[in-house]
């Protein structure tokens, strides 16, 4: 062949739904049997689902992922396109994490993942064994390379074995996680790789939410000299045609088209609510609810929430308190009418005064302070659990980064909840992304086109409100100076000496760090959300609840 069209799936499966999976290649394919394709690269793990984690450990899901694969080869004796499907499999030495090459009605090859990964939100190695060192497929006389994700991310030589063993171009299908900039990571990974080889490269990536997972797409291809010859879009759904041709130098892609992506604010925006909107509709949500403080956080999640889902299924409840002020009723009221959503005021002056009724007798002799400021966080709470047993909408929990990494949120209070679509997000990103929407609203989204957050929430010192005339910056630094510490310490890892040398005041980076260590505890116990950053609570972040460690 001088010539060949490569139908690439940038499709969303869903972890487990084997028969959706199956059923979504099986459309994509015949579209691309409508254009011509000769051949269909899925993405990494695709029968299964991205991540599967220890589901693969059922031998029983295993044998359904290989049925699945075996019914989509018998599809292609029909003559049309080749198949090149990612799926767990379990092999002679174990399981692996694997590609099955489908065509003329059979498997004809499998290929295994060599190179394992085992750091960040990574766990493979425990679960799946490695392949042996692979050679190209060849498919109907074009010898194809497929290194599956990592095989082009490592050091092992995966890539450069293929192209010595004669690998004319190479295909790879990948489930690589979001955070911001990661687009251009990729692309310099896989720059290396065509340097390397001297290969013209295809990287397929996957899309959609997987609990505090972001895949967003965004696949591309080189040509061997280095140029960009394709770049899909990021956080949609997309099924591209590549074509290539073969000359004196070998193959080359042809007449592709570049999508522009979004950058900053935009992508970090799209990740949430693409995460949101997986978690709640495949986890079988059908509406959500939330606390509408009149501040920026709930205001946020408000807006993603709509833009998710649609305002039809978000219902925005105000709590107020003695404490809750008439311009936080006022804002929270003008920002669900500005999204178009439903809203109601719950008061929780009755129920908070019952629970100081009941533990009057017990707190006699002491004084006021955050037990009771607790106490109406954790009534919003309840009330909302109610509000979602009864209606069956699952809890939207609002705090952001800077706040879960320093306990400034209530254990069974305003921690409660099924999501936090912001929990990656630092309080002045938050910020930016609210100023950011106020301006734009991107493809897809079904909230308003401007101004989704009243300019108010944003402009105003951002307050608890648990006590009169309380601000955040009563027990914490401002937020660009906390954000920054945090950074540091979290992402970085860099020590106090260091962080001072930034020029921050040595006990205050010595409190915070205090603080980000006794908060352990409350974050293992907080609702999953949206990784945004390199490096996230939880699958990124895996530190002691018990830890004396201070860094003096």
């Amino acid at each position: 062949m001088d010539s060949i069209k490569i139908a690439l799936a940038q499709l969303n499966p869903t972890v487990g739904d084997i028969a959706g999976n199956l059923e979504k290649l099986r459309t994509a394919r015949k579209k691309a049997a409508a254009v011509g394709a000769d051949l269909v690269l899925s993405t990494e793990l695709f029968i299964s689902g991205y991540q599967p984690e220890d589901l693969v450990m059922k031998p029983a899901f295993l044998a359904a992922c290989l049925k699945a694969v075996e019914a989509l080869a018998a599809d292609t004796a029909d003559g049309g396109p080749g198949v090149i499907v990612g799926f767990p499999r379990q092999g002679e030495a174990g399981r692996h994490n694997s590609v099955a090459v489908l065509d003329g009605g059979e498997i004809i090859a499998i290929r295994d993942k060599v190179d394992l990964p085992n750091y960040g939100e990574f766990d493979e190695k425990r679960v799946f064994t490695p392949g042996e060192m692979p050679g190209p497929v060849s498919f109907r006389g074009v010898r194809i390379g497929i290194p599956i994700c990592e095989d082009i991310w490592g050091d092992l030589g995966v890539c450069e074995t293929l192209a010595e063993s004669g690998a004319e171009l190479l295909l790879s299908p990948n489930g690589s996680p979001y955070y911001r900039g990661k687009v251009d990571v990729r692309h310099q990974v896989v720059l290396k790789q065509v340097i390397e080889t001297g290969l013209p490269l295809v990287y397929l990536n996957t899309l959609g939410g997987q609990d505090e997972l972001v895949f967003d797409g965004g696949s591309f291809g080189f040509n061997a000299d280095k140029t960009l010859a394709f770049q899909m879009p990021q956080f949609a759904e997309d099924i591209a045609i590549s074509e290539w041709e073969r000359g004196d130098d070998g193959w080359r892609i042809v007449g592709g088209k570049v999508s522009a992506l979004p950058i900053g604010e935009a992508s970090d925006y799209r990740a949430c609510v693409l995460g949101f909107a997986d978690y709640v509709n495949k986890n079988g949500f059908k509406s959500v609810v939330l606390g509408l403080s009149g501040g920026i956080d709930s205001a946020i999640c408000a807006a993603i929430a709509v833009d998710a889902l649609g305002a039809e299924r978000v219902h925005c409840v105000m709590l107020p308190y003695r404490y809750t002020s008439e311009e936080s009723l006022s804002d929270a009221a003008a920002c669900a009418k500005a999204l178009g959503c439903r809203y109601d005021i719950v008061a929780i002056e009755e129920p908070v005064s019952g629970f100081q009724a009941a533990l009057e007798s017990l707190f006699e002799g002491t004084e006021e302070g955050i037990t009771e400021e607790n106490l109406q966080s954790r009534t919003r709470g309840t009330i909302l659990m109610a509000i979602s047993n009864k209606f069956g909408a699952m809890v939207v929990t609002t705090g952001n980064k800077s706040e879960m990494s320093v306990g400034y949120a209530t254990l069974y209070g305003d921690m409660n909840g099924g999501f936090n679509p912001i929990k990656d997000l630092y309080k002045m990103q938050v910020y930016a992304v609210a100023a950011w929407r106020n301006t734009e609203r991107p493809e897809g989204m079904h909230g308003p086109e401007k101004n989704a957050i009243p300019q108010n929430i944003i402009d105003k010192t951002p307050s608890a409100e648990l006590r009169p005339d309380q601000t955040d910056q009563d027990s914490l630094p401002p937020y660009p100076v906390l954000d920054d510490i945090l950074e540091c310490l979290v992402e970085r890892e860099m020590s106090v000496e260091a962080i001072v040398a930034r020029g921050h005041d040595a006990e205050t980076v010595h409190r915070i760090e205090h603080l980000l260590y006794i908060a352990e505890y409350k974050r293992r116990q907080s609702a999953p959300g949206v990784k945004i950053t390199r490096k996230n609570f939880g699958r990124d972040r895996r530190y002691p609840i018990t830890n004396r460690f201070r860094d003096r």
